[in-house]
């Protein structure tokens, strides 16, 4: 007897007006979201291994843990090295992992997972992420956490969609966002230092086209309250649009897309930076019994 499986494990599909959308298993991410037929999310096919983190959950902490290492609590731990060009752990433990599905609607979706804890990582987490599309707002991305076992845990989150309008090239459509900072990295993309983005190649408080500019960094000092990145088509007068707030997300991550042919442009809400199990910086400590949640939306924009 033969038997076959593909790396996304179950695809379930939601719907709600003129959007849809579908969401994997395997690592509880977006593998597609489109409205009026146009796609906002750069998809992939069910039985593709997502190229580039595409859609994925991060977590117990989003973008890298430099060196793999870090100490808390008086201890030393090393992570898996999963990105060797940089000599990085990244994206965190819970990405190719079949989460479970809790409860499910036409147009939502609850998965759960259960880190038990290993060597680099020895706490135990309770995971949910819940997907909800709706036929105004767009779909509504919730991810969650609480410390189900007896120590305090480091924890950070986010999310991997590559946002796109209808499939075209993104040098070809216009970014709009405001935020005051932009981390620079150095050669390995370990953090080196916050630049103030006014006036700079990192300025996109007024939209305007993206053209050649390549992208990888994580920006902060967003607006008070709601904070929104922008994607346009002009060709298609249409947008994709994410959305957080600075409370729950006050980072974000953007990434060009290189290595997606440039059709997509990851836009990553984080609750912390790049490396903060090693610098501390918005870094959340989960006593046993806490909670934590980020939410976020991604809709498009008519005109």
């Amino acid at each position: 007897m033969s038997s076959t499986s593909n790396p996304n494990g179950e695809l379930i599909t939601l719907e709600a007006g003129n959007y849809a959308a579908a969401v994997t298993t395997v690592g509880a991410g977006l593998q597609r979201l489109s409205f009026r037929g146009h796609d906002l999310v750069l998809p992939f096919t069910a039985d593709q291994l997502p190229p580039a983190y595409a859609g994925k959950t991060l977590m117990p902490w989003p973008n890298r843990v430099a060196g793999g290492a870090f100490a808390f609590g008086g201890q030393r731990f090393e992570l898996p090295v999963n990105e060797a060009s940089t000599g990085s752990a990244l994206h965190g433990l819970a990405l190719w992992s079949d989460w479970r599905v809790e409860q499910r609607t036409q147009a939502a979706v609850t998965l759960t997972h259960v880190l038990h804890g290993e060597p680099g990582y020895p706490f135990q987490l309770a995971l949910s992420v819940s997907y909800a599309l709706d036929e105004d707002a767009g779909l509504r991305v919730e991810l969650g956490a609480r410390n189900c076992g007896t120590a305090a845990a480091p924890y950070g989150c986010g999310s991997h969609p590559y946002i796109t309008v209808g499939g075209e090239d993104i040098s070809n459509c216009e970014l709009g966002f405001r935020a005051g900072k932009v981390l620079l990295t150095d050669e390995q993309l370990r953090p080196a230092g916050l630049m103030d983005t006014k006036g700079t190649d990192f300025d996109f408080s007024e939209i305007r086209s993206v053209g050649g500019q390549s992208l990888d960094h994580a920006f902060t000092a967003l607006p008070e309250g709601e904070w929104d990145v922008t994607l346009r088509n002009p060709a298609l007068k249409l947008a994709a649009a994410v959305r957080s707030t600075g409370t729950q997300a006050p980072w974000v991550q953007l990434y060009s897309g290189e290595l997606r042919d440039r059709k997509g442009l990851a836009v990553e809400p984080m609750s912390c930076p790049p490396d903060a199990f090693n610098s501390g910086q918005d870094l959340v400590v989960l006593e046993p019994g806490q909670s934590h949640a980020l939410e976020y939306r991604i809709h498009a924009l008519e005109g």
